[in-house]
């Protein structure tokens, strides 16, 4: 108790450096899984093919709808939960809320698994994938492992301790890589077919689920941060305590459930309207395995360094809010969403831009795929701001208490990306770019109608102008200088790494030189970053601050 009242006390001279000191813990996590995701994919596209990855991807697409049902709402609930009681010293209470929580999440994962099990061919048929059926067998076990994770991730996340989510991540991460790479390989030269195959990988990426979820009972079983384990349970009853945790989880859920809905209804639309208008199911299946492999994979990546941002904010932001800390509420929304537009806004510009030679430096010796899919890649660069944007604004309304609200924004935006999915892959001239049309659309949507509902029940917000203004004119900058040389240069010397490197690496330096003088992140920003004060003083002395 004592260890815990030393935290807020030093909580209480810098509340922001807590969330910020998440947010670098996270994100490294992050990064690293996204950069060992891309170098699984790699060889994976090599060992399966366009075929092989088309019913991977198809597996996963399916088993990550179940996945959020079973753990989109209920760890953020716990989070949230727990960050109040130990905001209040209410430590007993803690103790309830999380075997409460275990109890649910263990109820959810073995149904959840049994149903994508036994119904693993029922499923393939619906999306027409039939040889899809084995690899949804394959990772029906890794929802019951995820579940068991989510529980122990938001206990963690609600003590405002990112370790064990930052470590478990990068377990499952290399599990996925040594495990399903290996597994796909004795497949393959076993002379398996592209179906087995293919399974074979999924099973190693759900062992590797299992080995995180190890990780994390081991975590919980030795964690004493609190001295949570030595004391004495209030004597309310579970069903309290389960309704409200079910009472936050459930909107939260709901609202997960349906964007993740809507990307299985891709899959199905996918398939389906590709067939529809002239393609064999091979010749839909490798190009959907072309669209999810590269163009979804480089859209995904900026998220790395967002989803961090939305995880770490909602116990601070919860703390902020229930304590009446107007100063530490304000200071704390505006720099997460500043901190997210830095980001997200020169990548989604610059992926626009850099779609192709990105996508041939990473999978080189793909032309097929690479040509299928960066010019989607270009299209889905536009919406990596809107989407990452939609994520964060999720967080602070759920850390509000406003957990319907993101409900309600996500499901008006499943049904613009439903109908406009429908009517744009039907047209033959659009096929494919229909489904990386209406994921911008949708993401826009959301992230318009929740920054309306943040404007009315937050204190101290910043107009979008404020916030992102200084960011953008940096990006605009930088890609054009970038661009600028890329393509001045391709004609005299070639498509080629360095060239790509070159570019990438100009883009950055003028975006970073650029957005420090124009302001787009400030002083107290920089002071609160780890080893804030030694950057500080470094761009001081060369007069960029």
């Amino acid at each position: 108790m004592s260890e815990y009242r030393n935290r807020d006390k030093e909580g209480s001279v810098n509340p922001k450096r807590k969330f910020f000191s998440g947010v670098a813990i996270l994100t490294l996590s992050t990064v690293v899984v996204k950069v060992i995701g891309l170098l699984y994919k790699i060889p994976m596209m090599k060992v399966l093919g366009e075929e092989g990855m088309g019913y991977f991807n198809s597996a996963y697409e399916i088993y990550t709808f179940f996945y959020i049902l079973a753990t989109a709402g209920l760890p953020v609930a716990v989070s949230i939960l727990i960050s109040e009681n130990l905001e209040n010293k209410r430590f007993s209470r803690v103790k309830r809320i999380f075997r409460v929580a275990m109890t649910l999440f263990l109820i959810l994962g073995l149904a959840g698994t049994a149903v994508l099990y036994f119904g693993s061919t029922a499923f393939a048929e619906m999306i027409e994938n039939s040889g899809a059926a084995e690899c949804i067998s394959a990772i029906s076990p890794m929802v019951l492992f995820i579940c068991v994770s989510g529980s122990i991730r938001g206990y963690f996340q609600g003590c405002q301790n990112m370790v064990p989510t930052a470590v478990s991540q990068m377990i499952e991460a290399a599990g996925k890589l040594f495990l399903g790479l290996a597994f796909a390989t004795w497949a393959t030269g076993r002379g398996v077919g592209v179906c087995r195959a293919s399974a074979f990988a999924t099973l190693g990426m759900t062992l590797g689920a299992g080995a995180s979820m190890l990780f994390l009972l081991i975590s919980k079983c030795f964690d004493k941060r609190y001295n949570i384990n030595n004391v004495g349970c209030l004597r309310e009853k579970k069903g309290r305590v389960a309704s409200s945790i079910i009472k936050i989880a459930l909107p939260i859920t709901v609202s997960s459930a349906v964007i993740s809905f809507t990307r299985v209804t891709d899959l199905f639309m996918i398939l389906r309207r590709l067939q529809s208008i002239g393609y064999t199911e091979a010749a839909a299946n490798a190009i959907y395995g072309s669209y999810t492999t590269l163009a979804i994979s480089m859209f995904n990546l900026p998220a790395a360094f967002v989803t961090p941002i939305a995880l770490a904010i909602v116990p601070v932001l919860t703390a902020a809010v229930g304590c009446g800390d107007k100063a530490r509420e304000g200071a704390t929304l505006n720099s997460s969403l500043r901190l997210c537009g830095l980001i997200t806004l020169p990548a989604s510009l610059g992926l626009s831009v850099f779609s192709r030679p990105i996508l041939e430096l990473v999978f080189r010796g793909e032309e097929g795929a690479i040509n299928t899919a960066s010019p989607l890649l270009s299209v889905l660069g536009t919406s990596v701001f809107f989407s990452c944007m939609m994520t964060v604004t999720n967080a602070i309304l759920q850390a509000y208490g406003k957990e319907r609200l993101p409900m309600v924004s996500m499901m008006v935006g499943a049904v613009v990306k439903i109908v406009l999915s429908y009517l744009l892959i039907g047209i033959p001239s659009i096929n494919i770019y229909g489904a990386a049309i209406s994921t911008f659309v949708c993401s826009l949507t959301v992230a318009a109608m929740n920054f309306f509902y943040i404007k009315k029940c937050a204190t101290g917000l910043e107009s979008p102008v404020r916030l992102f203004g200084n960011s953008l004119g940096a990006s605009a900058l930088a890609v054009a200088v970038g661009g600028g040389a890329y393509f001045l240069l391709l004609p005299r010397i070639g498509a080629s790494p360095v060239l790509t490197l070159l570019s990438i690496g100009t883009t950055a330096f003028v975006f970073a030189v650029s957005a420090l003088k124009l302001g787009a992140i400030n002083e107290n920003d920089l002071l609160l970053l780890p080893g804030g004060n030694k950057i500080y003083k470094i761009l001081k002395k060369t007069k960029l601050v």
